[in-house]
């Protein structure tokens, strides 16, 4: 099996979805399946079982992912830390990110790079399912996610910045005869949801309940950004964001609410505590010393 193939095989194993898989990878879906098919026709089993509703791993499947994940990380690292020689650099500290406000943020990877230039600084966007799998599977050194994060293995670093909230919906949504909503006016509409999560983590971002006690019916369960503004341009549901949400995805087909009655939402970094190293403990530490983004 070919090292692509290899990624193929984990990357569909982690998503369960023909075209989230192809889109991580840069790649078609016919890329992802004919992948697949030759992988189970050299092993003569299936390795996932599909239909047109659902993708899961078959028992092999999952073994076969055990086996490889392991194998597959450490060859990965071995040809980075060849290709980091190659340039002079001796480590690569991978950030993982939820908000997109990166270039907001431009002066904590600038300021890194200028004090540590022999790492490299690789940052991407995160994954929505299973947010923090990627720090304990050893594939991102930080997430920045917002918080807080109570997760006994997990370490939070200091404050990156903290901001008010934005309620999405379509532009010809019955809200926008208002000019900023409550969040006990958008508790009668479809939220999204994010799955798997800690409860905790997910009730800060979207709550169960509004400060009087109604139910928020949060069950728009999505993966990827542009599948959660379909569904809102659609009238599907009504989305809230962090505000920077309106600077760097201005739609002619969706309206910004702010939301009035929200705390602003902290953001910050957080890693897995076992693997603390000194680049994640430099970032940290790059973090402090410039403080928190002006609110």
């Amino acid at each position: 099996m070919e090292l692509r193939d290899i990624e193929i095989f984990l990357t569909l194993a982690e998503e369960l979805h023909f075209g989230r898989a192809a889109e991580r990878l840069h790649v078609s879906v016919a890329r992802v399946s004919q992948a697949i098919k030759k992988q189970e026709r050299a092993i003569g089993a299936e390795l996932f079982a599909r239909n047109s509703h659902s993708v899961r791993l078959t028992r092999l499947g999952e073994q076969l992912r055990d086996d490889l994940r392991q194998l597959h990380q450490g060859l990965t690292q071995t040809l980075e830390r060849a290709r980091l020689a190659a340039r002079g650099k001796t480590g690569t500290l991978r950030v993982s990110l939820f908000p997109l406000n990166v270039q907001e943020l431009r002066r904590y990877w600038e300021t890194f790079r200028a004090r540590h230039p022999q790492w490299e600084l690789r940052l991407r966007m995160s994954v929505f399912q299973d947010p923090f799998a990627q720090l304990r599977n050893g594939e991102a050194d930080i997430l920045v996610t917002w918080l807080p994060i109570e997760e006994p293995d997990l370490t939070v670093g200091p404050l990156l910045f903290a901001e008010p909230r934005a309620l999405a919906v379509a532009d010809d949504h019955a809200l926008t005869r208002w000019s900023s909503v409550s969040l006990e006016a958008v508790s009668d509409f479809q939220h999204v949801a994010i799955d798997p999560a800690p409860g905790y983590w997910t009730d800060h971002y979207v709550p169960e309940l509004t400060p009087k006690g109604r139910s928020i019916d949060r069950t728009a369960t999505f993966c990827n950004l542009e599948d959660i503004f379909i569904q809102t341009v659609l009238g599907e549901t009504v989305t809230l964001f962090p505000v920077h949400m309106t600077r760097y995805f201005p739609r002619p087909d969706i309206a910004y609410l702010p939301v009035k009655d929200m705390d602003a939402l902290p953001y910050g970094p957080v890693w897995l505590s076992a693997a603390e190293n000194d680049m994640i403990r430099a970032f940290a530490r790059v973090v402090r010393d410039l403080g928190p983004l002006p609110g």
